[in-house]
This record gives C-alpha cells, structure tokens and sequence, in this order.
C-alpha cells in the first residue's frame, strides 16, 4: 500500500518541481500565439484555459490509464513506481516539449517537427507511419468504447449501432470547427471522467481502512502475476502495456490542437505538463483497484482487461453508479478517438498544403479516412484475433512515435543551447524499449510478428543501436547549430 501512495506523491511533486525545472529550460514567455497570430475560426481560435487543460487530458487520456494499466499492474506493485516517475521525466515532458515546439512554429503538427529538426528523408517515412497510428488509434478508440457499450445493454446487441454512432460523432469533430464540438462538449465529458475516477479512488479508500493488504501482492496474485519466466519481461513488456500514464507517442500528435487554441505561452506547463501528471494520477487509481480486485478473486487475472473494468466498477460502486463510471471510461477512448481524427485532417492538409478554412477542403480530405477507417473496422471485428493484432501493433508503433518525438525534441533543444538530455535521457530509454521489443518479439514470444530474437541478444542490439542513434543526433545538432552560425 506504501508504494501506491508514494507513487500519488511523486507525481504531485514532479509536476511542481521537475516540471518547473523543465519550464525554466524551455522558457515559455509572452510572445503572440499562434491562436492569436493565424486566427482563422476553424482550428486556430482562442479557447479559455480551464478548457484548453480539460481538451488536452480528454485528448491524451484514451482506454491507456484504465484498460492499459488494468493489464500492466499484473506486473506486480512495482509499476506503482513505475507510472509515476516514467512520467515525471519521461511523459510529462514528452508532451511538454511536443506543445512548445509547436508553439513555436505556429501551431505545426508533428511530421512537420520532424521535418525540421531530424531532416526530410526520416520525415516521409515517419509521416507514412504515423498518419497509419493514427488511423489504428481511430479504429480502436472506435471499437473498444462501442463493445463497453455493448457490456452496458445485456441481451440487446447493439455493437454495431455504437459503432455507427460513435464513427459519426467522429466525423462531425472532425469537421466542424474546435470550438463548435470539442469546445462544447468537453467539460461535460471532463466532468464526468473526473468524477467517474474520484469514485473509484473513494470506494479504494473505504475498502483500504479494513483491508490494506489489497494493495500489496498477495501470494495468489504473485502465482499469476507477469514474469520474465512466463514471457513477459518487464523490460520491454511493461512499458508497451502501459502507455498512457508512463508515456504515449500518441500525445504528441494532439499537443498542436491545443498549441493552436492557446492564449498564452506561460499556459503549457499545466496545459501539456500538467494534464499528463494528471493522468498519471487516473492510471494509479485505476492499476491500484484494478490490484485489490484481483487480490480479491485472483480467476479474473484470466480475463481480458475490458470485462474486468466492469467487475472493478460493479464490486467497488454497486451496479447503477459503476455504469456511471465504466460511462466515464467510454468518455476516455471517444475523446482521443475523435481528436485523432482531427489530428489525421490537420497531418494531412500540412503534408499536402491543403488550407483548411473552407468546408469543402475539409471534406475533401476527410472522405479517404472514412473509407480507411470503415474497412479497418470491418477487419478488425473479423474475429478477437484480428482486434488484438490491431491493438498489439497500435501498442509499439505508439512508442516508435514517442521515440522520435523525443529525438527531434533533442535536436530542437540542442541547437538552441539549451538542455537537451531532458528529452533524450526518456528519449533514449524508450527506443531501447520499442528495439528490444521489436527485435524480441514473435509468435512464438505469444505477440505479432517481429524477428524473435534470443532477449539478451535483443538487449545488446538495442543498445548499441541506441549508442547510433545518440551519435547521430548530436552530430545533426553539431551541423545544424554550424549552418546557424554561417
């Protein structure tokens, strides 16, 4: 139990003194924003920042705070540890740094980034990969919040009308200008969320004053627990499992929605910096009563991680106010799959040089991801097979895309001769995770395919590819900061 609440104290004080250490470094000051700077009333407007900081949290917090650390605390107690500090120094300012840098070059999402500070030839490969993410991202954060939907309404299977609703309510976000939809509704969703997430933590609580050892490993609970001997090492397994809440790729590609609505510079600390610790807090919630359920009954560690939601919920809450909740969690996965599309139209009209005032360009490039994304769908619910193939790709492609946000963030740093280990330090770690996982997994090591090396093998790749890596970026920041200079 010691660790759970250590871990809510790491995160509170890393937001207030490490996240103001990076704010110093980075330097947010009162230059004009570029909501002010390129108004055009579509995806550059002003928005207030109570509701620029709930926008950011829905956008970033998908199913990853619930359902990944639903999965990951079966890992044990130490991903108590884990989430806080992976996020202080790593997540955090991942999405700190993905917000200024776009800040800074008025509102460009993230291939242009990576275009400008890693070089043209990794940018086309990158944005061919991510623009692929992010219609993955679409699809589950479709699929998964129309099955708890599903779950809601026993005997009447209603998936597919969910899946239609939930697809329209996408394209209409999409569309319509960020002030019109996701402005409007977004404090209610928050609201919920928020309240959905106190509930679980006051129910955790109560249970915890007879019960404490429900946060600790029971022996139960450690016969079943993830090991390396059961093919799951922690390094890279667990960093894959839980994304969001440690760090997630995916953020960067939302921090230029909110980069593009800001008043302000001195804003992104709580806007990028702060809403990532606060979903590192909403993942401690959720991995601890996800931990004492299954202390409690250790057969439903067997289950997917998305039926025991609504065990969670039901045990803790009582059946009406845990459909509230499992409610909240629907919120979650809609709201990052909305604004993944957005992001998809914004990615591609900067790729194309397509403006994005008129309606029609809207539509125009809007039409292609909804085919994708329907054919995506009708694949995926072949069978669970399909879907967790889905789910397994979307896993480690989302921390290529943390990786190389923090290279580019190392660059952009360095060549302004400011600290750039802040970005590469988390930077370097995370590609030595996805490498290893890459190289690592198989069929055979129970994943997608990969090129199933020996793990020590895998291990010693990784990291002498990481040493490349390192070379590489300081050498691109030596040259950048010379052409500079000239």
């Amino acid at each position: 139990m010691k660790l759970f609440f250590l871990g809510l104290v790491i995160l509170l004080g890393g937001y207030f003194f490490y996240g103001k250490l990076v704010e110093r470094i980075l330097g947010p000051d009162d230059r004009e924003t570029p909501a002010k700077r390129l108004h055009d009333g579509v995806d550059f407007v002003v928005l207030p920042h109570w509701k620029n900081m709930l926008i950011q949290l829905l956008n970033i917090a998908g199913v990853g705070p619930v359902i990944g650390v639903i999965l990951g605390i079966k890992f044990g107690v130490i991903a108590f540890v884990i989430i806080p500090i992976g996020n202080i120094i790593g997540g955090a300012v991942h999405d700190f740094l993905s917000g200024m840098m776009s800040l800074r070059s008025d509102g460009a999402n993230l291939p242009r980034l990576i275009k400008e500070n890693i070089g043209q030839k990794f940018y086309f490969v990158f944005s061919c990969f991510m623009i692929f993410l992010l219609l993955l991202v679409v699809a589950v954060f479709i699929n998964i919040p129309a099955q708890l939907v599903d779950g809601m309404i026993p005997g009447r299977p209603v998936f597919w009308i969910a899946v239609v609703g939930i697809f329209v309510y996408y394209i209409a976000a999409t569309l319509f200008p960020v002030d019109k939809i996701i402005g409007s509704l977004y404090p209610l969703f928050g609201g919920l969320l928020i309240l959905g997430t106190l509930a679980i933590f006051v129910a955790m609580f109560f249970k915890l004053q007879s019960a404490p050892e429900l946060l600790d490993e029971s022996a139960a609970f450690a016969e079943k627990m993830f090991t390396a001997k059961k093919g799951q090492p922690l390094i890279p397994m667990l960093f894959v499992t839980i994304a969001c809440g440690i760090m997630s790729g995916f953020h960067a590609t939302q921090s230029p929605i909110i980069a593009r609505t800001m008043a302000s510079e001195r804003q992104a600390r709580a806007s990028f910096y702060g809403m990532m610790v606060l979903e590192g807090a909403i993942g401690m919630i959720w991995a601890g009563a996800a931990l004492m359920i299954y202390n409690l009954f250790p057969a439903l560690m067997a289950k997917a991680p998305g039926a025991v939601l609504s065990d969670i919920t039901g045990h803790f809450l009582g059946k009406y106010a845990g459909m509230i909740t499992v409610l909240s969690v629907i919120i979650l996965a809609v709201t990052s799959g909305d604004t993944a599309m957005r992001s998809l139209r914004l990615s591609l009209a900067e790729i194309l040089n397509i403006p994005q005032g008129k309606f029609y360009s809207r539509i125009m490039l809007c039409v292609p991801l909804i085919v994708i994304v329907s054919l995506l769908l009708w694949w995926s619910n072949k069978s669970a097979a399909t879907f967790n193939q889905l789910w397994n790709y979307f896993a480690w492609g989302n921390q290529v895309l943390a990786a190389s946000t923090l290279a580019a963030a190392t660059v952009w740093l360095g060549v302004r001769k400011k600290n750039c280990w802040i970005a590469w330090i988390p930077g370097a770690f995370m590609t030595f995770v996805v490498t290893t996982y890459i190289l690592w997994i198989s069929p055979a090591h129970g994943g997608p395919l990969g090129f199933g090396l020996d793990l020590n093998h895998a291990y010693l790749f990784a990291g002498f590819i990481v040493l490349l890596i390192t070379f590489g970026l300081f050498e691109k920041i030596r040259r950048k900061s010379e052409e500079n200079t000239l």
